[in-house]
């Protein structure tokens, strides 16, 4: 009996270990007002990427949609909006939660 017993509370801190390090999926509509004020005047509207900006730059960007970006991993693509990447600087003041969010807009704009 103790023995099941230590089974059932081993596997119960288990399962709540293992389901805190899942981030809980962001809010689309949140991530979508947080991306056309923080991130469009980059990467345009709809995650196209802004030829003006990109040319001024000297860089290319991506659309969001696109393969390459889309295989990016979630925790990567928080990084990046955390700190930046190449040319592109963090985005201050955003917690944890806006950055859910903005990674859960991101995956919408996956292109066919």
């Amino acid at each position: 009996m103790k023995r099941i017993a230590a089974v059932l509370i081993a596997l119960l801190v288990a399962f709540l270990i293992a389901s805190s390090l899942h981030a809980a999926p962001g809010d689309v509509a949140a991530g979508k007002a947080m991306f056309a004020k923080k991130c469009a005047m980059c990467h345009g509207a709809a995650g196209e990427g802004k030829e003006s900006m990109a040319k001024m730059l000297k860089v290319e960007i991506k659309h969001m949609g696109s393969k390459e970006v889309q295989a990016v991993k979630d925790e990567e693509l928080a990084k990046i909006t955390k700190e930046g990447k190449g040319k592109m600087k963090g985005v201050a003041g955003l917690s944890d939660a806006d950055v859910a969010n903005l990674v859960a807009f991101i995956r919408t704009l996956k292109t066919k």
